[in-house]
């Protein structure tokens, strides 16, 4: 447990996100305050370094997506930073924001937040707080719509974009050429629950 940060209940913070009136658009302000609150309930690092985000990129997301609702020195000190990268998470932002829709400033956020929760173990719209593996493949076409539409089968979305930067780096590591006879297809593929 990180010394010092006070968890909060995910319904509750979830509620207090959206209760307040945002800049953003309401799918966009859901898919933020699912994360933020899934993160405000982990207690082993600070929310920005569970976020992927600094301290001032915090502070503008909560200033333009939930004015109000929460103070940033109330979630992190003055010195939190967003920790260091995991070897894949430069590469992973850059996929994603070479497909981006608007180069809006919430495409680097989304960026930052989705390439550090893939790091969790669980399917990444678990991870993400979300109610479900749509509410992900939406978000994502929304944003990063020359990424998305390149997962053409529905292949999982996690193992969809290490694949992508494994075949940007020329490393191919499917065991078989056509993912129909891959006996690994029911772990790529299927229904996410």
């Amino acid at each position: 447990m990180n010394p010092g940060r006070t968890l909060i209940e995910s319904s509750k913070a979830y509620e207090r996100l959206m209760s307040t009136d945002g800049a953003v658009d309401p799918l966009d302000r859901h898919v933020l305050a699912s994360v933020m609150a899934a993160a405000m309930t982990e207690g082993d690092v600070t929310l920005t370094q569970s976020l992927g985000l600094d301290r001032p990129s915090l502070n503008r997301l909560l200033e333009t997506a939930f004015p109000g609702a929460y103070a940033i020195g109330d979630l992190v000190g003055p010195d939190a930073d967003a920790g260091e990268d995991a070897i894949e998470e430069p590469d992973y932002r850059a996929l994603l924001l070479d497909g981006r829709a608007k180069g809006h400033e919430i495409e680097d956020w989304l960026a930052r937040v989705v390439a550090r929760r893939s790091l969790k173990p669980e399917h990444l719209w678990v991870s993400l707080g979300l109610r479900n593996r749509k509410e992900l493949s939406d978000m994502l076409h929304r944003h990063f719509p020359a990424v998305a539409a390149r997962n053409v089968q529905g292949m999982r979305w996690k193992k969809f974009f290490y694949r992508e930067m494994c075949q940007a780096e020329g490393v191919y590591i499917c065991k078989s050429p056509v993912c129909d006879v891959c006996p690994d297809f029911g772990e790529c593929y299927g229904v996410e629950d």
